[in-house]
């Protein structure tokens, strides 16, 4: 699990994929969390299987490797758990869900939820 003060620091730690698995009409009603990458929940077992090369054209990032750091959220937290599922099955090892996902956020940084 990752906290508040994990997600936090990301934008200190480039090696680490924090990966918002809401959809964007929910992001541009709330906004998202700083250094976050969106890949809404139902493309995201297709964009984990993506080439490097095509995975950097769609997202903007390299794709991260099967051992690295990632960090699934969403609004509440169970859509981050269900991402972990997909994620494990498609062979990523190093996996955390930010339990409280964008309603922490928001209520810590003092923003609309």
């Amino acid at each position: 699990m990752a906290t508040y003060e994990q997600v936090k620091d990301v934008p200190n730690h480039p090696e680490i994929y924090l990966i918002d698995v809401r959809n964007q009409d929910e992001l541009a009603a709330t906004g998202k969390i700083p250094a976050s990458l969106n890949i809404p929940l139902p493309d995201l077992d297709k964009a984990l299987k993506l080439s490097s090369q095509d995975f950097k054209q769609n997202y903007g990032r390299e794709k991260p490797a099967n051992d690295a750091d990632i960090i699934f959220s969403c609004r509440s937290g169970k859509r981050a758990q269900d991402a972990e599922v997909i994620a494990k099955n498609a062979g990523f090892t190093n996996i955390r869900v930010y339990s409280g996902s964008w309603l922490d956020w928001a209520e810590k940084q003092g923003l609309p939820k």
